[in-house]
């Protein structure tokens, strides 16, 4: 090998191990006579490539077992001869150890022992674009995201694209979009229906070696049938005659759509996902979003998914423990098939109270108008929970602490939003907002009471300076609540927030009370002596109208059984609204800042004054976000 040809291969190194073998002998039979790659001294080459390959698990790995002699003695001499080296490698190494202690400490615990990783990880990340992604398929997403970088691999998305009646284009880029702003990476981006062509064939094979045949039996008997382990009438049709009707389902004739193709797994296994799964149905009528209507058939994902796996290079597939059942079958496709075999670790998906995860239950709600939307606030999708004020470093933390495990249990809401609310509580600006409702009109009497309305600088934070200052207004008269004005008595000292304290006076009789009066005591006032404590508003600013949203569970029921009808457990009352009045200060809010009104808790901006059309009521529209104290509310 010339020297001029090993310049190029240091760049190669980090790749999975089948492509780069090729190159590792090149580099050995180079070595045979050789201490160093280029020259008698440690080069730059010797550098990169030593790096390089320490930094591909697999390769380091095989170069150990000195299977190369000539590369195996040089690696050893390097790492002996020269640490100097070998100083970002250890750093590399140490932070993922501590990566993995933080999160097995966080919660899940990551020692799976991954079978076979020093050949190279490759996971995927395998979603059907019928919905939008939901928090579920979040930890499926963020799992495979976080064993292919654990392993230094590769993190594969393959949209299963396998059925037109609920795929959309609107929801495989809603997909991409959703990943993005979770920071997962993918290295690549691929759709089952890039391999039609590949597992059509896939398909004619089995039908040859006597493993598929087609079945026109009705899906009620069919059912029947497997769940009983009767074999159908079909199952002995000649390898001839499955290939002609195979035909006729490709083409849409009427005797291929009466039809759907069956691989011959079992009958009777006590395992009833072995019991001959349909692996091809007709589809004539929808025209596929990428492929439109080129194919009349299309592979169900029992079959798409071990085949395209194995042919793609995954060699780890993580998906949650409702598949377990067919893991067998999955690896039974890969035998029959003789391909390259996949490995499959199980891990339980979440589950919350009072929340289904369905996509066909949420497009539902969707379709019949009981939410605004995919990205409504009450939905468990990635965009809803955001769009409630869950952070993206929150949802990764919480979704990390869970870990891989296998244990199915239903959880509260309370840890999920309690993960959120460390998040925004350092960084989010305090506000004050009032009730528009019955607002109290009070005169600030006394030696201390201002003559005229004046504004002052007070941080936004109060434990936080770099979140910067804003402008709060003082004056002879201010606003408070009514529910506040009435559980004051005369003569009552209470506190202004951010101002002092105050003797209560003249509170009129009736209902609602519609003014009263304060004596300043700010001087000789304690603070901490009062018992109530009550946010205010100067009328003198210019008040930004504000409604203030809240959300509720979307169904009654804890948990939702198979049997269970939806519509007979939605809950009638899902959002409540009140109309208030916010600081002056607001009006710079720009939607999905998050902010904590005084005394009412966390809110994200969902609209700002800037976000209304010309001609509309500028308003700050602000949903109310949970902070686990209470679960849902």
């Amino acid at each position: 090998m010339k020297l001029q040809d090993l310049h190029p291969i240091e760049a190669l190194l980090t790749a999975d191990f089948r492509s780069i073998e090729p190159r590792l002998q090149s580099i050995d039979k180079h070595l045979i006579l050789r201490t160093y790659l280029n020259g008698y001294t440690l080069s730059e080459l010797d550098t990169k490539v030593w790096q390089a390959l320490r930094g591909n698990r697999a390769a380091f790995s095989f170069i150990k077992r000195g299977s190369l002699a000539n590369l195996a003695r040089w690696f050893e001499f390097i790492e002996v001869m020269h640490p100097e080296i070998q100083e970002e490698i250890k750093a590399k190494d140490a932070a993922a150890k501590a990566k993995v202690a933080a999160a097995s400490k966080a919660g899940g615990s990551y020692a799976l022992n991954l079978q076979n990783t020093d050949q190279g990880v490759v996971t995927r990340f395998l979603p059907e674009p019928s919905g939008y992604l939901h928090i579920g398929h979040a930890k499926a997403a963020l799992l495979s995201w976080y064993f292919a970088e654990q392993y230094k691999g590769q993190l594969r998305l393959r949209l299963d694209d396998t059925n037109p009646d609920k795929e959309k284009e609107e929801y495989q880029d809603a997909i991409i979009e959703d990943l993005a702003m979770m920071g997962i990476k993918c290295d690549t981006l691929t759709y089952t229906s890039d391999y039609f062509d590949y597992l059509y064939d896939m398909a004619i094979r089995m039908i040859k070696e006597g493993h598929a045949y087609t079945d026109d039996t009705d899906q009620e008997t069919m059912r029947n049938e497997r769940w009983n382990g009767i074999a159908s009438k079909r199952r002995d049709r000649s390898v001839e005659e499955n290939l002609r009707i195979f035909e006729e389902m490709r083409q849409g004739s009427e005797e291929g759509l009466a039809n759907c193709l069956r691989a011959k797994l079992s009958v009777d296994n006590p395992n009833k996902a072995m019991r001959d799964p349909v692996i091809y149905r007709c589809n004539v009528e929808t025209p596929h979003h990428r492929t439109g209507t080129k194919w009349k058939i299309y592979p169900m994902y029992d079959f798409a998914c071990p085949v395209v796996d194995s042919y793609e290079g995954v060699t780890h597939a993580l998906r949650s423990t409702e598949y377990t059942d067919r893991n067998p079958q999955y690896a039974w496709f890969q035998e029959t098939l003789q391909i390259r075999k996949v490995h499959m670790w199980d891990f339980a998906r979440m589950n919350f109270i009072r929340t289904f995860l369905s996509k066909r239950k949420l497009a539902k709600l969707v379709d019949t108008g009981k939410v605004w939307g995919w990205d409504d606030p009450r939905m468990p999708t990635i965009r809803g929970v955001r769009r409630r004020g869950m952070g993206i470093a929150a949802l990764r933390e919480f979704i990390i602490a869970q870990g891989p495990s296998r244990n199915v249990v239903t959880m509260d809401w309370t840890k999920f939003w309690a993960t959120n609310k460390k998040h925004i509580d350092p960084v989010a600006p305090r506000h004050t907002a009032l009730l528009k409702k019955d607002l109290v009109k009070v005169a600030v009497t006394g030696a201390e009471a201002p003559a005229e309305a004046f504004q002052e600088d007070r941080p936004k934070h109060p434990k936080n300076k770099e979140i910067g200052t804003k402008k709060v207004a003082f004056g002879p008269e201010i606003l408070l609540d009514q529910a506040d004005a009435k559980s004051f008595k005369e003569g009552e000292e209470i506190t202004l927030m951010a101002w002092g304290n105050a003797f209560v006076r003249n509170i009129p009789e009736g209902d609602p009370i519609t003014s009263l009066t304060c004596e300043l005591n700010v001087a000789k006032g304690d603070v901490k002596t009062t018992e109530k404590k009550v946010t205010w508003l100067a009328s003198s600013q210019t008040l930004v109208p504000a409604e203030l949203w809240d959300f509720d569970y979307l169904i009654t029921k804890d948990t939702l059984q198979e049997e269970d009808n939806m519509e007979d457990f939605l809950n009638p009352t899902t959002s409540t609204m009140e109309e208030a009045f916010c600081d002056e200060a607001t009006a710079q809010l720009k939607k999905d800042d998050i902010i904590q009104l005084e005394r009412r808790g966390y809110y994200r901006v969902d609209k700002g004054l800037d976000d209304w059309k010309e001609g509309e009521e500028k308003k700050l529209v602000l949903f109310a976000i949970p902070t686990g104290k209470t679960g849902s509310k």
